[in-house]
């Protein structure tokens, strides 16, 4: 279960950075949607759950303290987007250190190794390490979810099912949703 679990999370991260291929830094920074989601800011968020999940709860914190963790604002969503001081090869190299610790955790531990995640309430934060990979596959699956549509917003690349159709039959199908929706389309009357 742990290599199927572990294949999946490497799948997974690699998806989330080909997202990052081919478009200019301000696509790979920009929010497209009204949360603010952006590219280049997911990445920089896993990065830092991966060193939570699959490092400090288990006894392997990362050598080096990320700032917005230091200067405590990822509480206010500072892993969430990224500085003009922030290069894309120092989110992309933080991220692959990150899944590269995280490699060697999963390397070295069982699934029922006890952990403990820090921030989680007190009486919440006693897991398995187990539980923190699926945990691990589910935050990068969602994640990599929400850069295929950041990605499809800024240039129309779409996901792993982008190739199933070409440019008109995209257009049809979407068009065919288009129209089962508008069925249940209020229609407003003007008042008298």
């Amino acid at each position: 279960m742990k290599t199927v679990l572990h294949e999946y999370l490497k799948d997974t991260r690699a998806l989330l950075l080909a997202k990052l291929e081919g478009i200019s830094e301000f696509d790979r920074r920009r929010p497209l949607v009204p949360s603010g989601s952006n590219l280049l800011g997911l990445v920089k968020h896993l990065a830092g759950v991966e060193y939570v999940y699959l490092g400090t709860s288990v006894g392997r914190p990362p050598a080096e303290v990320l700032p917005w963790e230091a200067d405590g604002s990822v509480w206010e969503g500072a892993d969430m987007w990224v500085q003009p001081s922030e290069s894309t090869e120092y989110i992309t190299d933080l991220y692959r250190k990150a899944c590269a610790h995280g490699d060697e955790s999963i390397a070295q531990f069982e699934l029922d190794t006890p952990a403990e995640v820090p921030h989680w309430a007190e009486d919440k934060r006693r897991t398995t390490f187990g539980a923190l990979l699926v945990r691990m596959v589910d935050e990068t699956a969602h994640h990599a979810g929400h850069a295929d549509i950041i990605r499809e917003l800024i240039d129309g690349q779409g996901g792993s099912d982008a190739g199933m159709l070409d440019e008109a039959g995209w257009s049809e199908y979407y068009t065919t949703i288009q129209r089962a929706a508008e069925t249940f389309k209020q229609v407003t009357n003007p008042a008298p």
